[in-house]
């Protein structure tokens, strides 16, 4: 009998510390919740590992979403959307990055904040913006480049 009690104490806290985390995580989730914000675009030649759902960030803070990503007909560019936050403005000189969070893949849109007084509005365009870095070219391009390096060396 007194056994079964402390098994199921036991059980209990391990609930109890498994819910904890649960709610944890949730709240830490939604640090960054846009909705109620505003969409502003931007255009890039490669987006890379960039998808739906991945963070826009300033200075590592994340104050929006990418919510669509599109071909442009005419030019034929990426055309990315993106929510940003009500409380977040953005200067109409901003530029947007599409930055890697690591070597495994993945990526985040990064802004860079300008210093125009007027700001941007929903349905705007970001214009000045910088493409995907492919890992594979770089290494290319330094593998080449010391091929290079060696060759005027002999």
């Amino acid at each position: 009998m007194k056994r079964n009690m402390i098994e199921t104490l036991l059980g209990a806290i391990v609930l109890v510390i498994a819910v904890v985390f649960f709610v944890y995580g949730t709240g830490k989730a939604n640090v960054g919740d846009v909705s109620g914000g505003y969409t502003v675009k931007a255009q890039f030649t490669d987006i890379g590992a960039l998808n739906q759902g991945d963070d826009v960030k300033i200075s590592g803070v994340k104050i929006g979403t990418v919510a669509h990503i599109g071909l442009d007909p005419v030019l034929y560019n990426a055309e990315v959307s993106m929510n940003i936050a009500s409380d977040v403005e953005l200067p109409y000189d901003t530029s947007a990055r599409i930055s890697s969070k690591g070597l495994l893949g993945g990526a985040y849109l990064a802004l860079d904040i300008g210093g125009d007084t007027e700001m941007l509005e929903e349905g705007d365009v970001i214009a000045i913006t910088q493409s995907a870095q492919n890992l594979e070219q770089l290494l290319g391009k330094f593998i080449f480049s010391l091929q290079d390096a060696k060759k005027d060396d002999e």
